[in-house]
């Protein structure tokens, strides 16, 4: 196993490895912001200084002072954007390490050793939670049990700031073993495509009008 991953890239292989192939192994296609997305950037960013340093959140995001004053008041240490990097021996190490393997970021963990457990949060400016995807959060988990020995139980959340909602699960150490088979069963066959070079397609109603790869016979561009 050699090529480095994150639970966005996995996701990217997973929905269409022929689109994957041309935009994150060719580079043929760079991804290009989109407002929604640097929405996202800004808020991340306000709720980072908000809850590290109390700055004043700008007035175009004071709706969510509620739900972070609420993680806030949740006892113990605040991680900001946390970076956690694993290399293929499944060690802890900096996401921007050279033999970093997996890296995966955190919006907010938060550290109760007494109680040897964790919160882990990532923040969504999405309108809705209808497509929420809780992979994220058991691959931040197991990040967490690898880079905090100290913790047994990982409570997780993505908060959907805009549409006041929470998807939210709760993890132990006992059942790492499962997930890792899991997530390495799907690395595995993304793995496999870069060995052998191929790359299929996987059409769906996405094609004609969101991708860009138009080398494909199915984007509808020709």
């Amino acid at each position: 196993m050699s090529n480095k991953w994150s639970f966005s890239r996995l996701k990217a292989f997973e929905q269409c490895p022929k689109q994957f192939y041309h935009e994150k192994v060719l580079k043929l296609y760079p991804q290009v912001e989109t407002e929604a997305m640097r929405y996202g950037t800004e808020m991340h960013e306000a709720a980072e200084f908000y809850v590290r340093d109390g700055t004043k959140l700008p007035a175009k995001f004071a709706y969510t002072k509620p739900v972070l004053d609420n993680l806030i008041a949740i006892s113990g240490d605040k991680l900001c954007e946390l970076g956690m990097g694993l290399t293929e021996n499944l060690e802890p190490c900096e996401p921007d390490a050279d033999d970093a393997w997996f890296r995966g970021y955190a919006d907010l963990v938060i550290l109760d050793k007494s109680k040897r457990l964790a919160w882990v949060l990532d923040y969504k400016t999405g309108k809705s939670s209808k497509y929420a995807d809780k992979g994220q959060l058991e691959l931040m988990a197991l990040a967490v049990f690898k880079h905090f020995t100290e913790v047994d139980t990982v409570r997780a959340g993505l908060l959907f700031v805009r549409c006041n909602a929470l998807i939210k699960d709760s993890y132990t150490r006992d059942q790492e073993s499962e997930l890792w088979e899991k997530w390495l069963t799907k690395y595995a066959r993304m793995e496999k495509a870069y060995a052998s070079d191929v790359w299929n397609t996987n059409p769906s109603g996405l094609c004609k009008r969101h991708c860009p790869v138009v080398e494909c016979p199915h984007n509808g561009a020709h």
